[in-house]
């Protein structure tokens, strides 16, 4: 029973967000002709487990700050709910979190000894697992680093992984297409992050949606999301991107929908539970609608 609990303080349907967000930087690769069968299993390992390491931590330093004994838990947002439940050890899960961002650095450092331009993004990715809640959170940007670190450094890393270690001519698409992913991941937490508005303030939390209040925040939250639109379809008719890309337009009634549950019901957390169902759909479908559509051209 204690290793089930361990697995689920995971939180295992979150971590669909990794092999999303990576499949485009692998799919990048297939589009320019380099792909490596190894290196995307080990890099997918890695990422994951990096993932597992923010989820556990997370939890973790929200416990010993008395967050998630505040929160109100919704289906995306408040913590697993072990912790306060007293299902889990505190020191446990603290162990769990270290533990896999060690395994996960040594694969890292596997890959820089083999691409060296990759030194920056594992540095960067492993100081923000660690110091997400503890720091990060106070900086009032904190929801830049989800978006960053899934975002353009994850599908550059994983577009690295694939190249000949003796040919690092890295082209502009993994770039181009990580933009809209770092968009969406940032927004994801953005509006998860509005039901824990008065648990994160009165705890210590400085993050963007405490910084505008609830309200401008859902406006934010939609100005994102067209702007993630946008920047797909700026390089594609620009001919930087595959035209193909543009399949991910289908998802637009889904954040549509999501961004008027999210204007009318930015105080009220029952109904705002639908806006956030929505806008995890989105944030999964355009990820892989972007993959589907590099590897269709």
């Amino acid at each position: 029973m204690k290793i089930k609990t361990l697995f689920l303080e995971t939180r295992p349907h979150f971590l669909l967000l990794t092999p999303t967000c990576l499949s485009v930087g692998f799919a990048s690769a297939w589009h320019d002709g380099f792909f490596n069968f190894q290196h995307l299993v080990l890099a997918l390992i890695g990422v994951l487990l990096l993932h597992v390491s923010v989820n556990v931590l997370n939890d973790y330093f929200d416990y010993k700050r008395g967050t998630d004994l505040l929160t109100v838990k919704t289906p995306f947002s408040g913590g697993s709910g072990f912790l306060p439940s007293g299902s889990l050890d505190p020191e446990q899960v603290y162990k769990l979190g270290l533990i896999s961002l060690a395994i996960a650095s040594v694969i890292g450092c596997y890959f820089v000894c083999l691409y060296p331009i990759l030194l920056p993004i594992i540095v960067i990715a492993a100081f923000s697992v660690y110091f997400y809640t503890p720091l990060l959170t106070r900086l009032w940007i904190a929801e830049i680093f989800p978006g960053l670190n899934f975002g353009p450094l994850a599908i550059l890393g994983a577009y690295i992984t694939q190249l000949p270690a003796n040919n690092l001519a890295i082209s502009p698409v993994p770039f181009l297409a990580s933009i809209p992913v770092g968009l969406l991941v940032s927004n994801l937490l953005f509006l998860n992050e509005l039901p824990d508005y008065e648990a994160d303030y009165r705890t210590g939390r400085r993050h963007a949606v405490i910084l505008l209040g609830r309200r401008k925040a859902s406006k934010v939250y939609v100005f994102i999301l067209m702007l993630t639109y946008i920047s797909i379809a700026v390089p594609a008719i620009l001919g930087l991107l595959p035209i193909y890309v543009m399949i991910s337009f289908i998802t637009i009634p889904i954040a549509m929908k999501s961004s008027i549950i999210a204007l009318k019901n930015y105080d009220r957390i029952e109904e705002l539970i639908p806006a956030m169902r929505l806008n995890v759909i989105t944030t999964l479908m355009v990820p892989l609608l972007i993959t589907l559509g590099l590897l269709i051209s």
